[in-house]
């Protein structure tokens, strides 16, 4: 069903309410000096079910391997991007400190940037090669010290349907680290807001799929682009979209409608 104008107005209000509501509380924490990552964790898993509540989403979790966090190795969870509705998704489908790797600009926005770095969100910078460097060095320490990657290797929400270009960064980091990546597909969020589009539609059906490992410690860096393509063999597999590196432009497009 979608969205009423009053019903949208209801969402924006939640939404933005809430997230303003754990920036300031998140700097709150860290001007105090009582921050704690796991009270943080708690806390962006309440904000992600109450955005998803909101838009009276049904979402349903497969992990028919039983992925978890290990502690002691680092991790980075690779999906697929279809909606701002991936964010929530993934917050409450996985365990452990998971944080975003996120593109600078967010960073700029008052409030919710400086609420983002409080969180221990990673910035990094697309279009300075040199800076995209230390960002990911930063990421590196990060996980390092437990925190757990999210990465969207596309770099950005499918327009299309189809899988698109995958960055390389995260890649190098899972190589660099002997990082285990956990592939996610995603299934339906952009039946909720599609990119580009003011729409919302309410009691939408979304499956988040939980793939099996993959142990970047088990390639070369040489192998950075057969790690690449056994994780986007994965993701396919898993999001059920076709791969954009192989459909042609003549291609008739997808339907880009929820599957279920």
């Amino acid at each position: 069903m979608k969205a009423s104008f009053l019903q949208k107005l209801r969402i924006m209000a939640v939404t933005v309410g809430s997230t303003l509501g754990i920036s300031f509380y998140v700097l709150y924490l860290r001007l105090t000096k009582t921050y704690d990552r796991e009270h943080a964790d708690n806390v962006l898993r309440w904000w992600s079910t109450l955005l998803l509540r909101a838009v009276k989403a049904v979402w349903q979790v497969t992990n028919p391997h039983g992925v978890t966090i290990t502690r002691g190795r680092p991790h980075i969870i690779m999906s697929n991007h279809r909606s701002h509705y991936d964010i929530p998704l993934i917050y409450v489908s996985l365990p452990g400190s998971i944080r975003m790797l996120t593109k600078k600009e967010l960073f700029r926005i008052p409030v919710w940037g400086r609420g983002m770095k409080a969180a221990e969100f990673i910035s990094i910078d697309r279009r300075n090669h040199d800076q995209a460097l230390k960002d990911m060095e930063e990421a590196r320490k990060m996980m390092e010290d437990g925190i757990v990657l999210w990465v969207a290797p596309e770099g950005t929400r499918t327009r299309t349907g189809r899988l698109g270009e995958f960055k390389k960064g995260g890649f190098m980091l899972a190589l660099q680290l002997g990082a285990v990546i956990i592939p996610v597909g995603i299934r339906g969020s952009e039946a909720i807001h599609k990119p580009e589009s003011s729409d919302l539609h309410l009691g939408r059906s979304v499956q988040v799929h939980i793939g099996a490992p993959i142990d970047a410690a088990m390639y070369g860096l040489e192998e950075r682009d057969r790690l690449m393509a056994d994780v986007r063999a994965a993701i396919v597999e898993l999001s059920g979209e076709q791969d954009g590196a192989l459909a042609g432009k003549a291609s008739e497009p997808v339907d880009f409608r929820a599957r279920t």
